[in-house]
């Protein structure tokens, strides 16, 4: 019997012309037959019945698995109709022959050969369609690509750029945020796009897309651009949004829009740096199906090559991406307050764990913010909407310590001490109280890894004396070598505090902390960026000495300092003359008694104001258009309006304050600090 022709594969797109030894799952609209458990009798099987019954190698295989294998079964591969010499039907003798006997005859030789063509024609034609698949799969992403572009490029940058032509915000901002977004966008709706539709619409001659992905890869220089700035891009979206209620009020405008799906303009910027590793993905499943001497294949590889070098620089600035958009969840849950969306900070773990109070058997329901520098400790609000948390200790990881303790009331404890304070903590399950101790060891561990390379950087720089300091060239520490400032040992960030060297010990510190110039000998006398301990030395006097007398001290001091040590603090709404209502972090310390101290939030370095409340008059009548609580200091035409979140925390600031405007100093309380936050009326360390 000779073998049936192959026929010539076509596209996916072009449904070839069948035989009617074809299989039944390729005939498109052709009702199937109902399985049967008795084979039909030859004197009863219609030529176009006996055709169903010829199936492919998928078909054969479903139709064994669902029926008992057994002899007296037709055959499923095996056509029940006897065929002439030159394999076409042959109805015209053989008709009452019964059909086991047909089977028994041909079984062997049809139903394997059969079989192996079927099955070989169905691995090709599925091999070409998902080849087909994952171009097509490319167009499709690549035109909801170009309309994400252009509505960064046309809608979003378009828009902030007309409104800072008004003067509302610097136009340098706008450019800074958007980086090349235009120059990308062009490339890809003018060039890319256009040639991907072409060759899709002509893939039947043309089956191939790696010659064209390979005009990508010299345009990558620009997707560079873009990740180098994304960092730099988010911090300013951020920095402006609080800064400029125009700036803010267009954001918000553009993201009501039905093409913006509900999403962010921070999740619409993510789009350029994920595009890279998309591209990767989908070459590299184009090439598992495409065949080893295919026209295609060296053009895919060689786009391959340069595209994955491209995307491990994407999916670096992907997983930073990923962490701050995580900050900006964590920036609203706590009410906007707590400063903590910054590059150099990374978020590790948060859950709710129950504080157990250290004089009395109760366990108060908390909540935990860990991150790679710093512990936020937290009382849950119940609210649906904004704020969730409100912070109430910032612990630091630098000198933090974890252990396991045993309660006999309490499973599942242990115990974080830090500088600031120490917690006896309850897990749910001993598995969370595992986990918890193990984040909380990698983490410490991690950060004095990192901290232990600062230390080794700076012993190297030793090897400078002091007699030979500016005498001759330093060796410079290397960018990557240290985290954090080596003087003020604040974490460096790509916006506002970004890596300087001193040019005389060759310390890498950030912009405050290099804010002097000296004469260097081994630079000609000319003079160079020096640190202040350098230029303390080179100069014989201190820099401090410099800035006397330009009132430093009362509101350089940070509030964390303040806070600590306080007689009273606390969150307060303030109102100055006719400004608006603000939210302000109050302050009265115990080293200076009779100052308020108001400050933009507990960790801010540097307060807004003093007021220096000896002699001022005291005003707690209500007024209409004041808040609930409220209260004012007035002096001559001075007029100072607070408000307490309730009547209660308004009368324990009045205590205090009476006595401090007659020049009496107020007494702390005996047990510890009043820490009054946001929605909390407890006194004691203990209640925290």
């Amino acid at each position: 019997m000779m073998k049936a022709k192959h026929r010539k594969e076509g596209s996916p797109l072009k449904q070839p012309v069948r035989t009617p030894k074809s299989s039944p799952v390729h005939k498109s609209g052709q009702k199937q037959p109902e399985p049967t458990d008795q084979p039909p009798d030859s004197s009863t099987v219609s030529p176009d019945h006996a055709d169903a019954h010829s199936a492919n190698g998928v078909l054969a295989q479903m139709e064994r698995d669902s029926r008992p294998s057994t002899e007296d079964q037709p055959l499923l591969n095996g056509d029940l109709r006897e065929q002439s010499v030159d394999g076409d039907l042959d109805l015209s003798h053989g008709v009452h022959e019964p059909a086991e006997r047909v089977n028994e005859a041909r079984r062997e030789e049809t139903e394997n050969e059969a079989s192996r063509e079927d099955t070989s024609m169905e691995h090709k034609e599925t091999n070409e369609q998902k080849l087909y698949k994952i171009a097509n799969e490319l167009l499709q992403t690549e035109k909801a690509y170009v309309a994400r572009l252009n509505l960064l490029d046309q809608v979003f940058c378009a828009k902030l750029m007309e409104e800072a032509g008004k003067g509302i915000f610097p136009v340098d901002v706008v450019k800074n945020i958007f980086s090349n977004i235009s120059s990308i966008n062009a490339f890809h709706s003018q060039f890319l796009l256009p040639d991907l539709e072409k060759r899709m619409g002509e893939w039947e001659s043309t089956p191939r897309i790696g010659d064209i992905l390979q005009k990508l890869t010299p345009f990558l220089k620009m997707y560079a651009e873009y990740v180098r700035n994304f960092d730099k891009a988010m911090e300013l979206l951020k920095q402006w949004t609080d800064r400029s209620p125009q700036f803010k009020a267009t954001i918000q405008e553009i993201q009501k829009q039905e093409v913006c799906g509900s999403l962010s303009l921070q999740h619409h910027m993510l789009e350029p740096v994920q595009r890279v590793p998309r591209y990767e993905m989908l070459l590299k499943d184009y090439l598992k199906k495409l065949p080893q001497d295919h026209v295609d294949r060296r053009d895919a590889e060689k786009s391959l090559e340069i595209i994955a070098t491209a995307a491990t620089h994407s999916n670096t600035a992907i997983r930073k991406s990923e962490n701050l958009k995580k900050l900006l969840e964590i920036y609203e849950m706590l009410g906007e307050e707590e400063d903590i969306v910054n590059a150099s900070n990374e978020f590790i773990k948060e859950g709710h764990i129950l504080k157990l109070a250290a004089r009395n058997t109760s366990a108060m329901d908390r909540y935990l913010f860990l991150f790679n520098n710093m512990l936020l400790y937290c009382v849950p609000k119940f609210s649906l909407v904004g704020q969730k948390f409100t912070v109430r200790t910032r612990i630091g990881i630098d000198g933090m310590k974890v252990a396991e303790t045993y309660n006999e009331d309490y499973p599942h404890t242990f115990q974080v001490s830090g500088k600031e304070r120490t917690l006896e903590l309850q897990a749910s399950t001993q598995q969370d109280k595992e986990d918890w101790i193990k984040a909380f060891q990698e983490t410490i561990e991690i950060f004095h890894q990192k901290n232990e390379t600062f230390k080794t950087a700076s012993k190297e720089v030793e090897e400078v004396s002091i007699s030979e300091l500016g005498k001759r060239a330093p060796r410079w520490i290397r960018d990557n070598e240290v985290t954090m400032c080596m003087k003020c040992r604040e974490p460096f960030n790509a916006l506002t505090r970004r890596r300087h060297h001193c040019r005389a010990c060759g310390y890498v510190v950030c912009w405050k902390c290099s804010d002097n110039k000296a004469s260097l000998e081994y630079d000609g006398n000319k003079m160079n960026k020096v640190c202040r301990d350098c230029y303390s030395i080179l100069t014989g006097h201190s820099e401090s000495e410099e800035k006397e007398g330009k009132k430093k001290g009362i509101l350089e001091i940070e509030a964390a300092q303040f806070s600590g040590s306080s007689i009273m603090c606390g969150f307060l709404q303030y109102c100055e003359k006719n400004k608006p209502w603000q939210k302000v972090w109050c302050v009265i310390p115990e080293k200076e008694a009779l100052v308020l101290y108001l400050y933009g939030a507990p960790q801010d370095v540097k307060a807004q104001s003093t007021i220096p409340l000896l002699g001022y008059s005291v005003d707690d009548a209500a007024r209409p258009a004041d808040p609930p609580a409220s209260f004012r200091l007035s002096q001559s035409k001075s007029v100072h309006s607070f408000a307490a979140e309730s009547e209660e925390l308004k009368q324990r600031w009045l205590r205090v304050i009476r006595l401090a405007v007659t020049g009496e100093v107020p007494e702390c309380p005996p047990h510890a600090e009043i820490h009054v936050t946001e929605g909390s009326q407890e006194n004691s360390s203990d209640s925290l």
